[in-house]
Formats: C-alpha cells, structure tokens, sequence
C-alpha cells in the first residue's frame, strides 16, 4: 500500500472560520476526510498532520519521510520565507507537491512568491480545498509512475 504524507501549515487549523471569502467554509476535518476518500479508493493511505510551528512541520517530514510515498505540503505563510522547509524536502528525496487553496499569484505581491517550490514536483493552487484532492490525484500519479520505472 502507498503512503501519502500530507501536512497542513500555520493557520490551517481555522479553516472553516478564518476568512472563509478566502479560504472557504471547508474545515481541515472536511478536507483530510476528501484525501482519506480519495487514497483509500486507490488503494492508498494518507497520514494527515498540520502543525503552525516551523520546526514541527520539519520533524515530521524527517520522521515521516521513511514510511511515504510522496508528500502533499500547504506550507501556509512558511511558503514565501522558510528556507529551512524547503531543505527538508529536499533532503529527504521523496517527491512532493505544495498545494494552496487561494491562488497565491492572484494575491498581494509577497504571496506570489514560493520558496518552496524549486523543492516541490509541482504547485496546486487557486482551487480551494479540491486543490487538496488534485494533489492526492497527482500523489498518486507520481507513486505509479515511480512504481513502473
């Protein structure tokens, strides 16, 4: 069975309340129920995590790393500054994919930068919370074409 490591960023935990003309009225329960539907149906398992602390979201994608296929990141605002991010998906060599539910260029000029994304396989944005099924959809694309190599 494929392991898909997803990790949700600073602020996602409010999804539903904060700013919903933004982000929408979809809670991070609602959405980590859509990746779990989705993997499961492809004979996948997705582990869910959201943390608002840099470091935090770094240790999981060191420990978690070992046991997954790909990685789906919402790096919140650490997007645009976090560096340190960035090295750990880069050194832990499992391919991932930053997904926003805004679209991050549409938005105000520091938003429309990733630091994040010469880490990453491919960016998802602008779609709401389906741009979090779009990923498990891409995750899974990526895993079998890694399989078939």
């Amino acid at each position: 069975m494929a392991n898909i490591l997803v990790i949700h960023g600073p602020n996602l935990n409010l999804l539903g309340i904060r700013e919903p003309e933004i982000y929408g009225r979809t809670t991070l329960e609602e959405i980590n129920t859509g990746i779990n539907n989705i993997a499961r149906q492809y004979g996948a398992e997705a582990i869910c995590f959201q943390s608002n602390s840099e470091g935090e979201i770094i240790n999981i994608i060191h420990r978690e790393s070992k046991n997954v296929e790909c990685i789906i990141l919402n790096p919140g605002a650490y997007t645009h500054y976090s560096i340190a991010i960035a090295d750990a998906i880069k050194a832990v060599n499992v391919p991932a994919i930053e997904v926003h539910l805004s679209n991050i260029f549409g938005r105000e000029e520091f938003r429309q930068r990733s630091v994040i994304a010469p880490a990453v396989v491919g960016q998802i944005s602008g779609f709401g919370s389906f741009s979090y099924q779009l990923a498990v959809y891409a995750a899974l694309n990526i895993i079998k074409e890694r399989e078939n190599k």
